[in-house]
């Protein structure tokens, strides 16, 4: 890790990060001077194990939201590198251009070949630029929406991950049929003849998030949230104030386990302690497992059942029953 970039951690980490730079301080020294420092080594590792399942045990619903925004976060194409092999990016709506907020392509997990499709964010100003932060324009979900057809004529299924501030809301984009682009994905995503796997990695905005998100199983990471709308705009509209952004967090209901009580997801994946920025490779590990297991639960449904089922998952959102006396 690159423990001098204090401005790449957030403010509830920074306890956790010292200690773990004084465990990294004291290796580099002993190493210099052939000292054996390994007890007092596992003794900081224990007390940063115990620090960080504290730390991380009891997160308010801000500073998941923070960690779903996390610098260091993985994006799309870091899954891609430690959970696929043969991964090959396609390009291009066939209409306007190629939207990099979205990238997608052949893949095979393990050996299950697969069609992945996600947003793709930057990691820095000059890569967040190019991505658009992540928020596509409809060209972005046009491409999207040409994978997955390309996938169900080659019988593969389709697995998303989603991570996205929302659909890019610029006049260019509203031009060429934002709207648009994102309801064709939801009707055509609800009758997609093979499997499809939807996963939030970090944040689900809105309109933009749902473009991407309507399949058999939908999961959410640990540390991942799901909204209609950002916590600052719901401050600025609620209150005409987004320094109240916190307080909107905890209202709108917005994390992994909010989603799954209210049954809008199937399940959540764990994140490594600390999040997921903290171990790339192990969390594609997880996001594998989970993908090849569900997939193979749906090999053993016949398409007509797998499309009933998918559309009744999402006609039952919402759905509650009232009772009171006669």
């Amino acid at each position: 890790m690159d423990w001098k970039k204090k401005g790449m951690w957030l403010d509830f980490e920074m306890p956790l990060v010292e200690l773990e730079e004084q465990i990294h301080t004291l290796q580099e020294s002993a190493a210099v001077r052939g000292m054996d420092v390994s007890e007092e080594v596992e003794r900081l590792r224990e007390k940063a194990r115990k620090l960080g399942k504290e730390i991380f045990s009891k997160l308010e619903p801000w500073q998941r939201v923070q960690l779903a925004r996390h610098p260091r976060r993985p994006t799309t194409l870091d899954y891609l590198q430690h959970m696929c092999s043969d991964f090959t990016e396609l390009h291009g709506d066939r209409m306007f251009r190629d939207d990099e907020a979205i990238v997608g392509g052949m893949a095979r997990l393990g050996d299950r070949p697969v069609m992945i499709i996600g947003h793709q964010k930057g990691r820095d100003t000059k890569s967040n630029i190019r991505r658009n932060f992540g928020m596509a324009h409809p060209e972005g979900y046009r491409k999207a929406l040409r994978l997955m057809e390309m996938a169900a004529r080659f019988q593969r299924p389709v697995v998303t991950l989603i991570d996205t501030p929302g659909a890019y809301p610029g006049v260019g984009a509203e031009e060429r049929g934002q709207a648009e682009a994102i309801a064709r994905n939801l009707r055509e995503m609800a009758a997609l003849p093979v499997p499809i796997i939807c996963i939030v990695t970090g944040e689900g905005g809105s309109g933009g998030a749902l473009a991407l998100g309507v399949g058999d199983r939908v999961f959410m990471l640990e540390n991942s949230i799901y909204s209609v709308i950002s916590p600052e705009g719901c401050a600025a509209i609620l209150w005409r104030d987004p320094a109240k952004s916190r307080e909107a967090a905890k209202n709108m209901k917005l994390t992994a386990a909010d989603a799954l009580k209210l049954g809008a997801i199937d399940g959540i994946l764990p994140e490594p302690v600390g999040g997921a920025h903290r171990d790339h490779e192990g969390m594609a590990r997880e996001i594998r497992a989970a993908v090849l297991d569900h997939l193979a639960r749906l090999d053993a449904l016949p398409v007509d059942e797998m499309l009933d089922q998918r559309m009744q998952k999402f006609l039952n959102i919402g759905v509650f029953n009232e009772s009171g006396r006669k």
